[in-house]
């Protein structure tokens, strides 16, 4: 099955369970924090259609790219069953690690901070992707195409990593049992869309929960999620929700009282501050999640 394919079946099946969640949630009577709020919803699908867009562009340099980089790979990995059950192992490997870093160093923040700027929890706002990611994590998944894995085996994985986690985006579904043992689910997800202090930059999984247990990211879903950032955006409109943190952070580099400090805005935690670089030194920051207590937009915009 080919990209185009996968997509042309995805988007129908986007409409018609986001029209079914809309359904259920009216009769179960959620709250308007928990439901569906008009403009959020259009400002997700706006976000996914610029997405879209953007890769669908991205796509037509980045195959040429990946095509050219095959030519030096290390072995020929066999286009077989093992070896597409063994890419689709490393390639959500490689999606944690990206995931986690770009909740940890405020560059990579800036392209993915959009995806947790919703403060409702839905189906929509998995749509509500980030538009220059493609650009961001791609050193993360490099390596594979190097190691041997063809390109194009690559981006189908890609997208079934991507529309896997487009059904834990709700608070319809509840604790899922043995399941949530190993793979992402609702239950877990809702707590990486949380601005709760212990929610804060946990659960980065794509589809395999495994990774958070074993390199102790992981939290259990326990009391109720606040979702957003710490501290939220008041806009709407699709640019500002993409842009706003580059925006942020270009400021911040712009006032930067030195070399070191305007270094710090980009390559540090978000919602680095100079008044906090003695932080290093305090074992509790000294952890490798330092980000956790600052990861919202440092831009509050009107």
């Amino acid at each position: 099955m080919t990209e185009h394919q996968l997509i042309a079946i995805a988007i129908p099946v986007f409409a018609l369970t986001i029209l079914a969640e809309v359904v259920l949630l009216r009769r179960k009577r959620f709250n308007d924090k928990t439901g569906y709020e008009l403009k959020d919803a259009l400002a997700s699908l706006a976000m996914g259609s610029g997405f879209l867009v953007i890769s669908g562009v991205a796509k037509l340099a980045l195959i040429p790219a990946y095509i050219w980089l095959y030519q030096f790979r290390l072995i020929d990995i066999p286009n077989t069953w093992w070896s597409w059950l063994l890419l689709f192992v490393l390639q959500d490997f490689c999606f944690y690690w990206a995931h986690r870093t770009h909740h940890s160093v405020r560059f990579m923040w800036a392209s993915h901070v959009n995806h947790h700027s919703s403060r409702h929890y839905n189906l929509s706002t998995a749509l509500r992707q980030p538009w220059l990611e493609h650009l961001t994590a791609l050193p993360f998944f490099v390596p594979l195409i190097y190691f041997g894995f063809d390109p194009l085996m690559l981006v189908v994985v890609e997208l079934l990593n991507l529309f896997y986690q487009y059904w834990v985006h709700t608070e319809t579904i509840g604790k899922l049992g043995w399941f949530e043992l190993i793979f992402n689910t609702p239950s877990h997800h809702r707590v990486h869309h949380g601005s709760n202090p212990r929610y804060i930059d946990k659960n980065h999984a794509g589809i395999l929960i495994v990774w958070d247990r074993l390199f102790g990211t992981f939290v259990e879903e326990a009391e109720p999620v606040t979702y957003g950032l710490t501290k939220n955006i008041q806009t709407f409109n699709p640019v500002r929700i993409a842009f706003h943190e580059w925006q942020a952070m270009l400021d911040d580099v712009r006032n930067a009282r030195s070399l070191t400090d305007a270094a710090a805005y980009v390559l540090g935690p978000p919602g680095w501050k100079p008044e906090l670089e003695g932080l290093a030194s305090d074992p509790d920051q000294n952890a490798p999640n330092a980000a956790v207590a600052y990861p919202s937009s440092s831009a509050q915009l009107e």
